[in-house]
């Protein structure tokens, strides 16, 4: 680039943006940008800016290229200004000179020029119309300023934005409903959908033998997720993993999604039939049975997840049940098929029982709901004491067994469901050899109460939040009795619960099977406590990359007080195992009930012994 004959340190006249035209001192050179940098001194302090060379050129015809200066265009651009020369060192604010603010066109009036700044006073109109006509000239022809440029680059840019923000609104609002309250990540989780390929389970696909299958389901949003227009939160996209599109949102509140990946053995989405559930879960294990095994299978999950739908069947409301669809009768009508034909010759009898787990208290569905006491014998055994056991020829039977045990089973109100079960349910199928009671194989079916964490049930009564904090802590304890299962070796905190203790004998011997049947709920608002079933299932399990974790050798063992009885040995345990889900509070609240069941079970003995003893005097004497 040709700069002419500006260089560093030398004096300039400048425009100011007010019109104020004076001198200044070059400072830079920039050839990229064909501007120069230049300061001057003005009110006690060096100030600058940056000008472009052609504006320097426009008021300084004498630092022009010579082959400019005689160019026909420019004409003899040295003859238009009478240039006064400034011998101006380049520290201006150190050398103290005051510049100059304005310059003067020449006089051709004769008198033989003034030199200098002052103007000739008889023609004093002639020079400010020429000012004025000099300025207007300088305007029209100067180029803009560099930050000019940025600011209308930045403009053009804000308006582009806005017109593309705009276009996309639009779009969004043919493609989305945005009256939904959470549109937004409605519009994010569908297009996380579209990067996935789908291929659900079918009946087609083989069944896989476990030790301890942990399996998923996905029910469909019910009405009151409809009315409330919540949004699918929850993603299946294959046989064996869930993905949870969990909904966040930043400082500045901007929206985000948090997806998180789980695997289980089996996972089936909204679509997915009561058959199908049970051809891959309880359908093996009836084959188990019959073979002297002891199987188990219950289904887990929040309050209103489906848990009593899968279990006993179609439930539209109390009392109104569809029991012909559920895993009940399902894994019935099999033992009788496989009994009339493929164990025709084990000579073996069908009975069922039907019981249930409440407060920590065993109640007999099928006996006017009588309390049942569960001990154990010398060989160490649980035997649940008083438990009615019927004998069953069809399946007619087992319905009517179901029905009846539903319809007088314990339930309430919660904030999450209307007809909360507040109480485990025990269907057991047992299988003896006929003409003795030696147990031959049983089949444990478990609809295990509805889980809530502490924060759901602080609004509730004392009762209910009693009634959480027993159901959450044997539902602790059968996820450590499960994964003793599939750790050879590994403790069985069995008396930390009665549903353990009741289901001892499912967690022994080399014979025994369980499957688990994770229920969760596809709404928003339920986004938590589907995280909170998800982990517990996965903790059950913990299926990673590597692959299951069956026979793997236990990483814990009870605590070594010799002092404390089994049942606060395995509270311990339970507690060390589940640091961060039952807390020292809740443990010495654990254990102080433990021990009140403990003194009345005592006295119970007690008034019996006081009973029987008298009687057995009187049938002596008589």
């Amino acid at each position: 680039m040709d700069t002419g004959l500006l260089k560093l340190g030398v004096n300039v006249d400048i425009q100011r943006t007010d019109g104020r035209i004076h001198s200044a001192v070059v400072s830079g050179i920039n050839s990229d940008t064909r501007s120069v940098t230049v300061e001057w001194f003005e009110r006690g302090e060096t100030k600058g800016k940056e000008i472009e060379i052609d504006a320097i050129f426009q008021l300084n015809p004498e630092f022009l290229p010579p082959a400019a200066r005689s160019s026909p265009e420019n004409g003899n651009a040295v003859d238009n200004f009478r240039y006064i020369p400034k011998e101006t060192p380049r520290n201006v604010k150190s050398q103290g000179v005051k510049p100059s603010y304005s310059r003067l066109p020449d006089d051709h009036s004769g008198g033989g020029g003034n030199i200098g700044c002052q103007p000739d006073l008889n023609n004093m109109d002639n020079l400010q119309g020429g000012d004025e006509m000099r300025k207007n000239n300088n305007n029209s022809y100067r180029k803009k300023s560099n930050c000019v440029k940025e600011v209308e680059k930045i403009k053009q840019k804000r308006v582009e934005r806005r017109a593309q923000q705009i276009a996309l609104r639009e779009q969004q609002e043919q493609d989305y409903d945005t009256s939904q309250p959470s549109w937004e990540f409605d519009a994010m989780i569908r297009e996380f959908r579209k990067t996935l390929e789908y291929r659900p389970i079918t009946n087609t696909d083989p069944i896989e033998n476990h030790q301890i299958c942990v399996c998923l389901r996905k029910r469909p949003l019910n009405r009151k997720e409809a009315d409330r227009r919540e949004i699918d939160v929850i993603t299946v996209p294959n046989k064996d993993l869930v993905i949870v599109h969990e909904p966040k949102q930043k400082v500045d509140l901007t929206k985000y999604l948090e997806n998180q990946s789980f695997r289980f053995d089996y996972s089936f989405d909204e679509n997915s039939t009561n058959e199908m559930i049970y051809r891959y879960t309880a359908q093996p294990l009836v084959e188990c049975t019959f073979a002297g095994g002891m199987a188990t299978c219950f289904a887990y999950g929040q309050t209103g997840s489906g848990k009593t739908h899968t279990m006993g069947g179609d439930f539209s409301s109390k009392g109104k049940q569809d029991c012909t669809k559920g895993i009940y009768v399902l894994a019935a009508s099999d033992v009788f098929k496989l009994l009339s034909s493929k164990y025709k010759k084990a000579d073996l009898t069908v009975g069922a029982s039907f019981f249930e787990i409440y407060s920590g208290k065993v109640f007999d569905l099928l006996n006017n709901k009588q309390k049942l006491r569960v001990l154990e014998d010398g060989k160490q055994q649980i035997q649940v004491v008083g438990l009615k056991e019927e004998e069953i020829q069809r399946v007619e039977d087992v319905l009517r067994l179901i029905q009846h045990g539903n319809n007088v089973r314990t339930s309430g109100v919660t904030s999450a469901n209307n007809h909360s079960s507040r109480s485990h349910a025990v269907f057991q199928i047992s299988l003896r050899k006929r003409g003795s009671r030696k147990l031959h194989g049983k089949f444990s079916l478990i609809d295990l109460a509805g889980n809530e964490r502490g924060a759901d049930t602080s609004s509730s009564d004392r009762q209910t939040r009693m009634e959480g904090a027993e159901i959450n802590k044997s539902l602790l304890a059968l996820k450590e009795c499960i994964r003793a299962l599939g750790r050879r070796g590994a403790h069985l905190p069995f008396r930390a619960s009665k549903l353990t203790q009741v289901l001892r004998d499912s967690f022994i011997g080399e014979n025994s099977r369980t499957c688990m049947i994770s229920m969760i709920s596809p709404g928003m608002s339920c986004c938590e406590h589907t995280l909170n079933t998800l982990r517990y299932a996965d903790r059950v399990k913990e299926l990673g990359p590597g692959g299951p974790v069956e026979g793997k050798p236990s990483d814990y063992s009870p605590t070594a007080g010799g002092g404390l009885s089994p049942q606060k040995s395995d509270l311990e345990v339970l507690r060390n195992a589940n640091e961060g889900e039952l807390s020292e509070e809740m443990f010495e609240f654990h254990e102080v009930i433990s021990h009140m069941q403990e003194e009345e079970e005592a006295v119970i003995d007690e008034h019996r012994e006081i009973v029987e003893v008298p009687q057995q005097h009187l049938a002596n004497i008589f």
